[in-house]
């Protein structure tokens, strides 16, 4: 029979990967730990209504649809934050809320030049906070985990939906029409972003403000050049706020680790606020991204001002492998070898070891498995009837 392949956009984790991995995640589940953070685990299944038919409802050409027995259309989790704001509304106390999560999301289109399906993720989340020092502190704690995950050569490019919204509230554009343009500056589609501004009738100062976003990009001083683009209050509230967040990174040490793109706009009715992605070179999609949503979990009918941001745990991996630097395979504190009737003598060493908190692997000679000279290991010792050998 033909062997069977899997569904494009999904891949086995074989054990070398599987490591990696994990050794990525325990030192991400530490650093959460370390920093206050609670874990909680959603739903892989929920109503297809619960993202469908909420004013931050997801495109249902990305979600992943199934029915259950009654016919209820249902989907596999296509969205770790929007899942983690129903529970913050739905089940947890009212105040100030740090969780985090270790998940798979599912796209059913994947995205970007590393495109998956199934999507492995580590993120934390922070309900019921406000204002630039819980940006600025979520900001550097993303710094931080990327840096405990090992990744170097990178940076935070920060971003904010409002100063768009402001340049936008200056364009006459539907809400359709806005979401359109988006994907256009996005793209940095200069020429698709004009037809539609023109065509909506859009001044030509507001149709210059919106051209010029893909350049605002840099460090600190791009702030200043978008200030003087427009006269939008809107868009100079957003411009303050990320001038005040600059201010206290840079107080706090971080500085070299970030810079600034106003022209790379997230989805309008999702974020509320800043908005935030960890780039690492020569990787053609974000190991990390972010920013504030304090509306998204009014949806469910509770308002949690939230900000926080998720891991793309194998895309770090890839970066780590780029740079040389994935997580060194720990050596075997031991490797016992069994002689043929010496196998209880074997397995009792190989217990007493583990239960000491040594790495130990037991093998028997006679399957062919086992060559003590090349097994790498702290020490080596041959078990027979007569007991265990140091070799």
């Amino acid at each position: 029979m033909a062997i069977p392949k899997l569904p494009a956009g999904v891949q086995d984790v074989l054990p070398e990967e599987s490591r990696c991995l994990d050794l990525i995640a325990e030192r991400l589940r530490r650093k959460f730990d370390e920093n206050g953070y609670e874990s909680v685990a959603s739903a892989t299944l929920e109503y297809f209504s619960a993202y469908s038919e909420i004013r931050n409802a997801l495109p249902e050409e990305r979600l992943f649809k199934l029915a259950d027995l009654n016919g209820r259309l249902l989907v596999l989790r296509p969205d770790a934050t929007l899942a983690i704001s129903r529970i913050a509304a739905t089940k947890l106390s009212q105040g100030q809320n740090r969780l985090c999560y270790f998940t798979s999301k599912f796209d059913l289109q994947g995205g970007g030049e590393i495109s998956n399906r199934e999507i492995l993720q580590a993120g934390v989340e922070r309900l019921g906070e406000s204002g630039a020092f819980s940006d600025a502190q979520t900001i550097a704690f993303a710094i931080e985990c990327l840096k405990t995950a090992g990744l170097g050569d990178f940076v935070i490019d920060l971003g904010h939906v409002g100063y768009f919204k402001g340049v936008l509230e200056e364009c006459g554009l539907s809400s359709e029409d806005g979401e359109l343009l988006r994907r256009q500056i996005n793209r940095k589609d200069g020429e698709n972003a004009e037809r539609i501004l023109k065509k909506a009738g859009a001044s030509a100062a507001a149709v210059n403000s919106v051209l010029a976003l893909p350049a605002l990009f840099g460090g600190a001083e791009v702030l200043e050049r978008a200030r003087a683009l427009t006269q939008n209050a809107r868009a100079q509230s957003a411009i303050a706020h990320l001038q005040e967040v600059d201010s206290l990174l840079s107080r706090m040490g971080y500085a070299n680790y970030v810079s600034y793109d106003l022209g790379a706009v997230r989805r309008l009715s999702y974020y509320s606020g800043i908005v935030f992605s960890g780039l690492v070179r020569g990787l053609g999609a974000p190991v990390l991204s972010g920013g504030r949503y304090d509306d998204l979990a009014d949806d469910f009918g509770k308002h949690i001002p939230a900000v926080g941001f998720a891991l793309g745990l194998k895309r770090i991996l890839i970066a780590l492998e780029r740079q040389g630097n994935l997580p060194a395979r720990a050596r075997l504190d031991a490797v016992i070898v069994c002689e043929k009737g010496a196998e209880e003598v074997g397995y009792r060493e190989a217990l007493r070891l583990a239960d000491a908190g040594k790495r130990v692997k037991l093998l028997a000679s006679y399957y062919g498995e086992a060559d003590l000279s090349q097994t790498e290991a702290k020490e080596r010792f041959k078990a027979t009837r007569k007991g265990v050998e140091k070799l």
